[in-house]
This record gives structure tokens, C-alpha cells and sequence, in this order.
């Protein structure tokens, strides 16, 4: 077995103060799964009982014969839940570089990971 394609299998733990301070400068790559993603931050930014509260109101008032209402309630739980989806790497990245915990569990749950980043491929 290849030595170094082991270590490159493995990725180190960057603690989170490191990663914090080194993320500006580009000293890490990271590789955020847009489909584990989408997923942590739903459930982290509790995006889904907020898009339950704004539909189910909303067609209940359109059926109630306010449709003007009730209508861009129901649009704005679906575009709620769908900018949570299309985002989900870009606010999870967000959230990690400022929230300890957000980072710990994302990489400890394999939802994203980060690499040193490789200084001689930075100056090619």
C-alpha cells in the first residue's frame, strides 16, 4: 500500500480556532456533500417547522376565502425551503466559521471536511 495515498485517504482534524483564522486566507480546501448538507442545515436553522408555520396558515386563510393572503404565505414556505436547499453548502460554510459547534458536528459527521490546502499548488 501506498503511504502517502493513505495519508491523503485520512484527513486531519483542524481545530476550529485554526480553521476559523486560516478560512480568509485560503489555507484550507473545503469539501462540503451538497446532499448531507442541505439536510444539517435544514435542522440546524430549524428551516422546516418555520416553512410548516408559514404554509399550513397560509392555505388555510386561501381556503378561508383570502387568497391575496394566503397565498404568498405558501410561497414564502416554499421559497424558504427551497433557498435552504439550493444554499445549503454556502450557509453551511457560514455557519461552521462562526459557531464551534456547527463546525465540530459538521465535520465530525462527515457533512463537510476540510484539508490543508497545498501551498505549492496555490503558487502554480
Amino acid at each position: 500500500m501506498n503511504h502517502q495515498s493513505d495519508m491523503q485517504d485520512t484527513a486531519e482534524h483542524v481545530p476550529f480556532e485554526e480553521f476559523r483564522q486560516g478560512l480568509p486566507q485560503g489555507c484550507f480546501r473545503v469539501v462540503v456533500n451538497p446532499a448531507l448538507a442541505a439536510a444539517f442545515v435544514s435542522q440546524r436553522t430549524c428551516a422546516m417547522p418555520l416553512a410548516i408555520a408559514l404554509i399550513g396558515p397560509g392555505i388555510a386563510v386561501a381556503l378561508a376565502g383570502h387568497p391575496w393572503i394566503g397565498g404568498p404565505l405558501v410561497a414564502a414556505g416554499i421559497l424558504l425551503r427551497w433557498s435552504i436547499r439550493t444554499g445549503a453548502p454556502r450557509i453551511l460554510l457560514h455557519l461552521a466559521a462562526r459557531m464551534p459547534s456547527v463546525y465540530e458536528q459538521a465535520t465530525g459527521h462527515g457533512v463537510m471536511e476540510v484539508r490543508r490546502a497545498d501551498p505549492a499548488a496555490a503558487l502554480r
